[in-house]
């Protein structure tokens, strides 16, 4: 799939202004781009999915994704700076769950977007 090239020279000020006009600062669009990037990772968004569920701890989701309880609390590290998940202690287990519903639906609208035909 190519992309479309536009072969004149006009530009069309009224639209770059009106677009430039409502554009968010740079520090914030940079701020939305780190955001964003936290779920290129496969672990990760499988760690959103496990906790979309219910909340768990770093053994279970270990157990879930066959992997290191190491690996999973270096993600889960990665995910609470980037304010998608938070944790509760319960004595001395820690459960982890999502910081809030708009988490589910982000990771709702991605699924959809890519599942749509």
């Amino acid at each position: 799939m190519g992309t479309e090239k536009c072969d004149c020279n006009i530009i069309h000020e009224d639209v770059v202004n009106r677009v430039k006009k409502g554009m968010p600062k740079e520090e914030l669009l940079y701020d939305l781009a780190d955001f964003f990037k936290v779920f290129g990772d496969t672990t990760r968004i499988k760690i959103i999915y496990a906790l979309l569920t219910c909340e768990m701890c770093v053994c279970d989701i270990a157990s879930l994704l066959n992997m290191s309880q190491s690996s999973i609390s270096h993600q889960l590290r990665v995910l609470k700076q980037a304010r998608l998940v938070k944790f509760r202690r319960d004595g001395k287990v820690v459960y982890y769950s999502l910081d809030d519903g708009h988490i589910k639906q982000i990771f709702d609208q991605g699924l959809l977007h890519i599942t749509e035909k």
